[in-house]
C-alpha cells in the first residue's frame, strides 16, 4: 500500500483487499481519465495496448490516480496507483528533463531551479501529456512551465520569526542578489563564484557564533533539503500562507491543504489532520517531511 495514502484521508486501510476495493472505486468512478498508446504508431504496426489513468479526486484538488493498461480485448490491468495533490498557480518556468522509473510506467521530473539553491527531482501527476509529445517525436516542448505540489504524513507548525517591513524587504534583495550571483556563476563567472563562496563563509561563521545562544529556527527562517534515500522526498521548512481544511468525501477524515513559501519557491501541500502537530495558521512556520509532486504545464495541452 503507498505510504501518502493517509496524507489524502485513507489513514484507516490497513488490509490489502480494503486497498484493492478503493483501487476499483476509483477506476470505476473517476473524475476524469486520460488515455493513449504506450509506444510510438507507425502505419504498418499492429494495434497496441493502451495506457489509462483514472483521477479520482476525494476533496477539491485531491484524490488517488490508477494506471494501467487496456489489452486488445479491452480489458483493464491494473498497474500501480499514487495519491495525488493537485497544485495552484505556477511555480517555475525552468527547463524540465523527465525520466522513466525503471520498474514501472511512471516518470521524474528534474528541474534546476535556482531559487532553491539544490537540483529539484519530482514525481510527475500528468504522464499522458509527456507519452503522447515523446510518441509524436514533439520532444523538447518549449513553452512549458511546472507546478509543484507535496504530500506529507508527518509535520509540526513553528512560530514565525519576528520581522518588520525592513527586515522583509532586506530579504528580498539579498535574495535577487543572490539569484544573479548563482546565474552567473553558472556562466562561468569567476568573480561570481568567487563572491558566492566568500558570502557562504561568512555565513558559516556568522551561525557558528550565533548558535551557541540561539535557537537554530530562529536563525534559519526556511530549508528546503533532500531528505532519505528517495529523491524526491524532502525535509523542508516553510511560511504558511493560506491554509483551509477539507473532508474526504469517503473516509470523512480531514486534511489540512495549505500553501506554502520556502526558499522563494511557492507551493500547494496536503497533510492529514492526525499527522499535524500544532494548529496552521498563515504567517506560521510548517516544518516536516514531503513527497514532492508536480504537473507539467504543456502549451495547448489537457492536463489533470
Amino acid at each position: 500500500m503507498h505510504k501518502y495514502l493517509r496524507a489524502i484521508g485513507f489513514s484507516s486501510i490497513k488490509k490489502r483487499t480494503e486497498y484493492e476495493k478503493l483501487i476499483r472505486f476509483c477506476a470505476q468512478n473517476a473524475t476524469n481519465r486520460f488515455y493513449t498508446t504506450k509506444t510510438p504508431v507507425h502505419a504498418d504496426s499492429e494495434e497496441e495496448d493502451m495506457l489509462a489513468v483514472f483521477y479520482k479526486d476525494f476533496a477539491d484538488g485531491l484524490g488517488l490516480a490508477v494506471c494501467g493498461e487496456y489489452d486488445e480485448q479491452n480489458r483493464f490491468s491494473y498497474d500501480y496507483c499514487f495519491p495525488y495533490l493537485r497544485g495552484e498557480g505556477i511555480t517555475s518556468y525552468e527547463d524540465i528533463t523527465v525520466e522513466r522509473h525503471a520498474d514501472k510506467e511512471s516518470y521524474a521530473g528534474v528541474c534546476d531551479d535556482i531559487k532553491v539553491g539544490i537540483t529539484l527531482i519530482f514525481y510527475i501527476q500528468n504522464i499522458i501529456p509527456y507519452i503522447k509529445a515523446r510518441n509524436t517525436g514533439n520532444l523538447p516542448v518549449s513553452g512549458t512551465s511546472l507546478t509543484l505540489s507535496a504530500l506529507s504524513c508527518s509535520g509540526s507548525i513553528m512560530m514565525p520569526l519576528k520581522k518588520d517591513k525592513q527586515d522583509i524587504q532586506k530579504t528580498k534583495e539579498a535574495a535577487i542578489s543572490r539569484n544573479r550571483l548563482i546565474e552567473a556563476a553558472k556562466r562561468g563567472d569567476e568573480a561570481a563564484i568567487e563572491s558566492l563562496t566568500l558570502e557562504d563563509m561568512d555565513m558559516y561563521t556568522s551561525i557558528s557564533k550565533k548558535i551557541h545562544q540561539d535557537d537554530i529556527y530562529t536563525i534559519v527562517d526556511t530549508y528546503f533539503m533532500p531528505y532519505g534515500v528517495e529523491c524526491d522526498q524532502y525535509s523542508i521548512m516553510g511560511e504558511i500562507l493560506t491554509c483551509e481544511m477539507v473532508e474526504n468525501s469517503v473516509s470523512k477524515e480531514k486534511i489540512y491543504k495549505m500553501k506554502l513559501l520556502c526558499n522563494d519557491l511557492t507551493f500547494n501541500m496536503c497533510i492529514n489532520e492526525s499527522d499535524l502537530y500544532g494548529e496552521p495558521k498563515p504567517g506560521r512556520r510548517f516544518k516536516g517531511i514531503i513527497w514532492l509532486q508536480g504537473i507539467i504545464n504543456y502549451p495547448d495541452s489537457e492536463n489533470i
